[in-house]
Order: structure tokens, then sequence, then C-alpha cells
């Protein structure tokens, strides 16, 4: 479908349900201001009235802020300073999670179940602790892979459908397997018709139901963004502003023409891999019917550690994909599409090993022979690749004309599939494999 046909309704309704929360809590900020001593009150009701939920860009930095990693805080209160348990490090469950809403956690079906916890956690040791530590080492191994995704997405998928999850396979193309849900890694999102109601959200008292062709834009509910500043200007001009703020935060030099960059070059790494004039990519196709619980696919260049738990931030790791189990996709349709793609970039990892020549002659001999990868559940324990018999991975390099002014994006050439680099790898694309 075409984009002016379809939107999705679960971005929409959890935009709405987002907008419905930050109601809630403005209007608790109000109250709670009211409650300070009379010298304080007029400076907190002056913060409250403007009071805005903050938000963590981490394709720019991938550490995870010290706000959400901190068990307890310290806060100024009506009541005078106060240590109370941080919200955003831990959820309470009221009530607890049921077994039938939560699948186990790892491989084994005797492994923790989430309905155990009392609170949610982020990476629990054995004493279902959480580690922050872990959870940023995760982060910071696949945070050049994420800054340049989150580029790549922006400025090369035009089609909302494939841009939006990783089951839609129209108009994915080779170079497109990357999509929002393959970057935040979760499978929420389903194609719907633009006036399917939003229940449960009210767009008024009488009862009317919100709908995404009259919730799609958050000016609607009278906020913006940072560098979406959708006032007063026309669509041509908020393009403009859109396309360079997304230049300014992801890809600020302006272009790096030569396939072969200089050792001096590789010391601003994390900006080149957005500029150079050829992309390499990994793409990872696997049916849903293969999945058996949630589990990870780990790329390296070179080989795996022996040591499974150090998998997700080994110093040779190039990214992790996330893949969700099929109890938790909604398949009730009898045509969604048999698989789920994703994608990761090879460029920042090829460069912070070294590699100053990212032509195919250089890339598919190292690819061939450095190129490895490893499957893990989420309890870290190691999948049989066999297991999963429907996995294909390959590697496609894709053609790319750098942005010349800061208001352009680059062009997107044709991608070529590589099969020599995976041909022989159990779970990669062999030669007489089709690619989708």
């Amino acid at each position: 479908m075409a984009l002016y046909e379809v939107r999705s309704s679960a971005a929409i309704t959890r935009m709405t349900f987002t907008d419905a929360a930050k109601e809630i809590i403005w209007l608790n900020a109000q109250w709670i201001a009211a409650r300070y001593p009379a010298p304080q009150r007029a400076q907190y009701r002056a913060a409250a009235r403007t009071l805005r939920i903050p938000f963590w860009d981490w394709s720019l930095d991938a550490t995870m802020p010290p706000e959400v990693s901190q068990p307890t805080i310290y806060i100024n209160a009506p009541e005078g300073t106060v240590n109370v348990p941080n919200p955003l490090y831990s959820y309470t469950f009221h009530p607890l999670p049921s077994e039938d809403e939560f699948p186990p956690i790892g491989s084994s079906p005797n492994g923790p179940k989430v309905w155990s916890f009392q609170s949610t956690v982020r990476y629990p040791d054995s004493n279902n602790q959480s580690q922050p530590d872990l959870v940023n080492r995760q982060l910071q191994a696949n945070g050049a892979a994420l800054h340049s995704m989150t580029y790549a997405l922006l400025t090369q998928q035009p089609d909302y459908g494939p841009f939006s999850n990783t089951r839609y396979d129209d108009a994915r193309g080779l170079g497109r397997y990357n999509n929002i849900e393959n970057i935040h890694n979760g499978i929420h999102m389903l194609i719907e018709d633009i006036n399917t109601p939003l229940s449960p959200f009210h767009e008024d008292d009488s009862g009317t139901l919100w709908t995404s062709a009259r919730a799609w834009s958050t000016r609607t509910f009278g906020y913006s963004y940072p560098g979406i500043n959708d006032w007063a200007v026309n669509s041509s001009q908020l393009s403009t502003n859109v396309k360079t703020r997304l230049n300014e935060l992801y890809n600020p030099t302006r272009r790096t023409s030569e396939r072969s960059v200089s050792a001096n070059a590789l010391g601003n790494m994390r900006l080149l891999p957005n500029a150079m004039d050829i992309q390499w990519l990994i793409n990872i196709a696997i049916s849903k019917s293969d999945i058996p619980s949630p589990f990870f696919v780990h790329i390296y260049l070179g080989s795996a550690p022996t040591d499974p738990s150090t998998w997700s931030f080994a110093p040779n790791l190039v990214a992790s994909h996330s893949v969700l189990d099929t109890s938790m996709l909604n398949t009730a349709g009898a045509d969604m599409p048999a698989k789920l793609y994703g994608q990761i970039p090879l460029n920042p990892a090829l460069l912070a090993a070294g590699n100053t020549d990212l032509s195919s002659s250089k890339m598919v001999p190292l690819l061939k022979s450095q190129l490895n990868w490893r499957l893990q559940s989420t309890d870290d324990a190691p999948i049989e690749i066999g297991k999963l018999p429907s996995l294909k991975i390959h590697v496609v390099g894709q053609d790319i004309k750098p942005r010349v002014s800061a208001d352009e994006f680059p062009e997107y050439g044709t991608a070529r599939v590589y099969k020599e680099v995976t041909n022989g790898k159990a779970g990669g694309l062999q030669n007489g494999d089709d690619v989708k």
C-alpha cells in the first residue's frame, strides 16, 4: 500500500498512550508543585507548567543515562530532601504478571520466569538483580552500529511499511532489510486502516475514539521535538529543516568520496561510516516458524570468544541482532509475511579494525575469512545454528553518492549480494540459494 493509505496503528496507539501518560504526569506535577512551602511554591509551579518528558537518543550515545542506573535517588520534596526508589531504574508490578502474559526467559522451559519477578530488571544476575554495568557494555558494543543504522534508515527507506517493522516484505530491497523494529529490538507493529479506532483512547468526553488519521501528528497534541518545528513553515521548509538536523546529528562529515580512507581519518570513526561512498551490510532473514524463543544473532570479525557469557560485548563484535519468538508476535492474520528481516551495518566495525580500503576487491576476501556469527538465547545459552534451518545471513555491498549540501541525503545505489562470503558457512546464504 502507498504511504498515504496506511499508518502503523500500533505506532499511533503507542504515541497516543504516551501522550495520555504525559498528561497524567503533568497534572500530578501541578498538584505536587502546589504542596511546596510558600517561599518555594511559585518557583515549582513555574517549573511544573513547562514540564516536558525528556528522551534519550541512544543512537548518539548508547550508554544508559546515569538517571536510569541508580536504584534510589534524592529529591527535593515538599517536605524536604528524601531518598526514594528510582522509577526509571525499576518498576514494581501491580498486579504481578501472569504466566499467560509472558514467555519464559531463555531457551530452557525450566529457566527463569518473567511472572516470578516482583519488578522489572535489566540483565539479571543469578540473584535476579539488575546489572547496569553489563547492560552498558552491551549497548556500547552496539553503539556504532546503532548510529549508522539510524541514519541509513531515516535517509534511505521511503516507504513506511518496510520502515516500520521486521515483517513487511513488499518494497524491502536488498539494501533495505533495516527497519525501526530492527533497531530498537521489538516487533509490535501491524499495518491497518488509518480510520481504525484506537481503543481505549477517547478524543472527547462523548466517547469518540482517536484514529490514526487524526492522531498521527504530535502537533495535534500541542508538542513537538527538537528539530521538528512544524509551525509557521510549509512542507518543503519543514523537510529541509529536518534533513539538516538529521545530518547535524548523524552525518556531520559531508563526504568521504574515496573508498580508501587515510589512517589519520580513522580517528574520527564515528562520523566516517555515514559519509563513505560504499556501505557493507549484513542482511538477516528467518522464518517465523523456526523461532523457538527470543534469541540474538551476534556478528563478529574474527572468531567468537570461547566463553558465551562474553559474546554480547566481545571486542571484535560487529553488532547483535535481536529476534523475538512467535508467541510475542501478533500472527492472527493468515496473510502476514512468513519471514522476519533485520540488518547490521559493517562499515563501523570495518573502519574500527583499521581497514582503510573498503573496495570489494579488499572486503570480499576479508569478510570471507573473518565474518562469523553465533546464536544465543537471552539466558546466554548458545543455540545450534542447525536448529534454525531457515536462517539466511548474507552480505551486500551498496554504492552511495554522499550528500553535497547540509539539507540533502545521500543517494543509495543498487545493492549487490556477495554469496561467496557466506557460502559454506552454517546459517549463511549459499551459492544456490535465492536471496528471499
